[in-house]
């Protein structure tokens, strides 16, 4: 795999404006878009976006259903591709080495750039597509920007998705629904002070994961995604199209306080 150690930030985005005006109309014709929660996403200012993520489809349907600039993450390989080497960056996409530690240093840094001029920045705080169609336990990436920042995290809850677009399916399926859901914003300037404690960056990623999974209502594994203990379909797996419905935690929902409180955690 190619090396990507610098990040042209004046490539990040340019063409995610005229992209939204043409995508906004064909995904309202083709799919049933149903949106909750757009208040909860900061009119102006900095936020830090956290979906869970089943399919390909999410990285096009969350910009599209907003209507400020979003940039977010995704996986390095996609620049090793000429068809989408320059095509995803100009679409908001940031490169990040999944291998993490410094080799997603200067995806990060471009990161808390977007946030500190007071950017959207999006991140899947699972690192990579549920194969199981399960919500997986969370890095701790998306909650060390927003303390580092002072951006707000905002959990998404991404439903339906994966019935358009299941797992190594080339293209997605219309005339199916989906609903995004944006919830209410954990603040976490109250937690300045404590930059590099990764003890607050766990216990804030496992709050943000019990809100998503209130969002989204799939249940909740506690192991990463894509991990050799993470359950995969099985081969009589049926994909149906989803009802939508409230959503209903399968995981104990708990305040900030309760959560950051020093007690064994689902995630620690």
């Amino acid at each position: 795999m190619m090396a990507h150690t610098q990040i042209d930030m004046t490539r990040i985005g340019r063409a995610q404006p005229v992209a939204k005006a043409v995508l906004r109309p064909l995904v309202k014709v083709l799919w049933d878009l149903d949106v909750q929660g757009g208040e909860n996403v900061p009119k102006s200012g900095p936020g830090v976006l956290c979906p869970n993520h089943v399919s390909v489809i999410d990285s096009f349907f969350l910009p599209v259903v907003l209507r400020r600039a979003l940039i977010y993450v995704g996986k390095a390989e996609y620049l090793d591709d000429w068809k989408t080497s320059r095509l995803f960056p100009a679409l908001g996409m940031i490169p990040i080495d999944r291998r993490g530690g410094e080799h997603a240093a200067s995806a990060l840094d471009a990161a808390r750039t977007i946030l500190q001029n007071g950017g959207l920045f999006g991140i899947y705080p699972e690192g990579t597509r549920s194969r199981s169609g399960c919500l997986h336990k969370g890095h701790t990436g998306a909650a060390r920007l927003a303390v580092e920042t002072g951006a707000p995290l905002i959990p998404v809850g991404l439903m339906g998705t994966r019935e358009i677009q299941p797992p190594d399916k080339a293209t997605p399926i219309p005339f199916r629904k989906a609903t995004v859901r944006f919830g209410k914003p954990i603040d976490v300037s109250r937690y300045r002070d404590r930059l590099g404690d990764r003890a607050l960056y766990r216990q804030l990623t496992d709050e943000l994961m019990f809100e998503i999974q209130a969002l989204c209502g799939l249940e909740y594994v506690d192991t990463y995604a894509g991990s050799v203990s993470a359950p995969a379909p099985t081969p009589d797996q049926v994909v149906e199209p989803v009802v939508i419905a409230p959503a209903q935690p399968t995981i104990e929902r708990r305040s900030s306080t309760d959560v950051l409180t020093p007690k064994p955690l689902i995630g620690v």
